[in-house]
């Protein structure tokens, strides 16, 4: 049995299971608890992208359900519409109230960030119960059924396959989304921003891309339950329900969107076994079936705490890695000619309040040139590099490339230029493959949204994607690693690996901070090799390291920094006898 056979044989076998309940002689209760799992699933897989994927915790996306419900209702009992045609406008509705909720919250950060959703949940709760076009408090009856073909959705059996129609292709559009370019994007939220911002992910589109997403996908799950019951009323959708909806997340695996399936079904059964039978085994009617399913699921937490879907992958076929196949090239960048200015620091400053780290610091970097900017810890060579990078901003002075003023520009813009770094701590996401986080430097050579990659329409341009980075792997000696975890990687391996993501955004000139930090003396030579490959190629690079022996070797031009000032510059062997530099490198005496 093939590898790919073995992984999709579970999925289809789950599949027709589910099928096939309805038509075996079941207590109609199954039924409606399954339906009921079905609804919450689909929250459930909004948060995973919201919360596992984005690293964004929300506690408000019942009111989301209540937006998709309370517009289908509103328009079909009082104005005649037809179900179906409320359905794009309950998505809609979800879509409308989630952007400008989105705009807001996405820009929170910290414990701010939750607090911000419990506002607005309960905010909307309690709108739901005030105003009379839905009803108030009592909310809205009457609700018609969904009706395909002349058959009309009545009992719990028939509307069944409607919302586990829609449930399965939800996460089946979720995957799609997360295995492209989007989605690495996406996932790269978790990893602080500064990698994905770095290689041109738009951060805040990114995050209210999922925000808006994971509301209409709650918007959906309110539209099946409007048209399941044929009544709302406020009580469904408030933060009581939202925690709920969190907690299914978590405990099914905040990360994996068939996790939210399996932890939606988890918590209701749960939930729903506590309910019946925990009162008859204590003999009371006091409600202690909550604090029961509570410590359950503190449990769960502490002893899974990647949630219970992963425990599940275990026993399951291994999931088939992804292949580059064969694919187009992409189109290469246009190199400056070899010896024209191409990086200008205009008297760079940057103050930290009464800390300057960098003290209005002047160089230039010419094309096809290994410069090394270079000082003792703390001198302000990195706090160059970002503001170079645009990841700080300038106190006061200028930087240019080929004459265009980049101050000011955010790095994504910054990055379309052609300027691509590495970190001086290494910034990787380690859950991902080594080929994953290459790929994410290719995020500006694609051009693919939401709409394509949800149904995996961009796949030609994703195969591409993934082919240059697999070609940069191979070409800085990870070939053979590029399907592992690179959280598995060791630290000189991970060095390497930055680069290899650098060159995949086809860059004019590399900004490499302590490329050398955790080689071996071979791996040393072998970069410096690949850096030396790089300047035939017209590639211009930057770099901070300590290690002098390979600077020495290797630049062709040295500017030297100490407590933010530059203090030194020219080739490595006038750099090397500069009174100042042996000053600050060895000491007053030793000068």
């Amino acid at each position: 049995m093939t590898a790919d056979l073995k992984h999709t044989l579970p999925g289809a076998i789950a599949i027709v299971v589910l099928a096939l309940v309805p038509l075996l002689p079941v207590p109609p209760f199954w039924i409606t608890l399954l339906n009921n799992i079905g609804l919450a699933s689909l929250v459930a897989i909004g948060l995973v992208l919201l919360t596992g994927v984005g690293g964004m915790t929300s506690f408000g996306q019942a009111a989301f359900c209540g937006f998709g419900a309370y517009t289908t209702a509103v328009l079909t009992t009082a104005y005649g519409f037809s179900p179906w045609a409320t359905l794009p406008l309950s998505l809609i509705a979800g879509a409308a109230t989630a952007l400008p909720l989105g705009l807001i919250t996405v820009r929170l950060s910290g414990h701010f960030l939750p607090l911000g959703t419990i506002a607005w949940g309960l905010a909307l709760y309690y709108l739901f119960g005030q105003v009379e076009l839905v009803g108030r408090y009592d909310g809205i009856s009457g609700i018609p059924p969904l009706e395909l073909a002349g058959h009309r959705f009545l009992s719990g059996q028939s509307i069944y396959y409607v919302i586990w129609f829609f449930v399965i292709a939800t996460a089946i559009g979720a995957r799609n989304l997360l295995d492209s370019r989007v989605g690495r994007g996406i996932r790269a939220l978790r990893g602080g921003g500064q990698v994905a911002e770095a290689f041109g992910v738009d951060i805040v589109r990114a995050k209210l891309t999922v925000f808006i997403l994971a509301g209409i996908v709650a918007a959906l799950s309110g539209w099946l339950y409007a048209h399941m019951q044929r009544s709302v009323n406020p009580t469904p959708f408030g933060l009581n329900m939202g925690i709920e909806y969190l907690l299914m997340a978590v405990v099914g695996g905040a990360g994996h969107v068939w996790g939210a399936i399996f932890g939606a079904g988890v918590v209701l059964i749960l939930k729903d076994l506590l309910q019946r039978f925990l009162p008859d085994l204590i003999g009371s009617s006091i409600n202690f079936e909550m604090i029961v399913f509570g410590a359950l699921l503190v449990t769960i937490l502490q002893f899974a705490r990647d949630g219970l879907w992963p425990l599940v992958l275990k026993f399951a076929a291994k999931r088939p890695t992804r292949q580059p196949a064969a694919a187009g090239s992409l189109p290469r960048r246009t190199m400056p000619a070899v010896g024209t200015p191409l990086l200008r620091i205009d008297m760079a400053r940057k103050a930290f309040g009464g800390l300057v780290a960098v003290n209005d610091v002047s160089f230039e970097i010419k094309a096809g040139q290994i410069a090394g900017l270079i000082g003792p810890n703390g001198a302000g060579k990195s706090t160059t590099f970002n503001l170079i990078t645009g990841m700080l901003s300038l106190t006061s002075g200028s930087v240019f490339y080929g004459g265009e003023k980049l101050s000011g520009m955010s790095p994504r813009r910054i990055a379309k230029h052609g300027i691509a770094r590495t970190f001086q701590h290494a910034k990787i996401l380690p859950t991902m493959s080594v080929l994953e986080n290459v790929t994410l430097g290719a995020h500006l050579r694609g051009s693919a949204g939401v709409f394509k990659s949800f149904l995996h329409l961009e796949r030609q341009e994703e195969a591409t994607l993934l082919a240059e980075a697999a070609r940069q792997l191979e070409r800085v000696g990870l070939g053979a690693n590029m399907h592992r975890p690179a959280g598995d990687l060791a630290l000189g391996q991970i060095r390497i690996l930055e680069i290899a993501r650098a060159l995949c955004l086809d860059p004019t000139i590399l900004l490499l901070d302590e490329p050398a930090a955790g080689l071996r003396h071979a791996e040393k030579q072998e970069l410096s090799a690949l850096l030396r490959k790089l300047k035939e190629e017209g590639v211009s690079v930057l770099l901070v390291e300590h290690d002098m022996g390979f600077v020495m070797g290797l630049v062709d031009h040295l500017v030297v920094l100490d407590f933010g000032t530059l203090i030194a510059e020219g080739k490595p062997a006038e750099v090397r006898q500069h009174p100042a530099v042996i000053a600050a490198y060895l000491g007053e005496v030793a000068a």
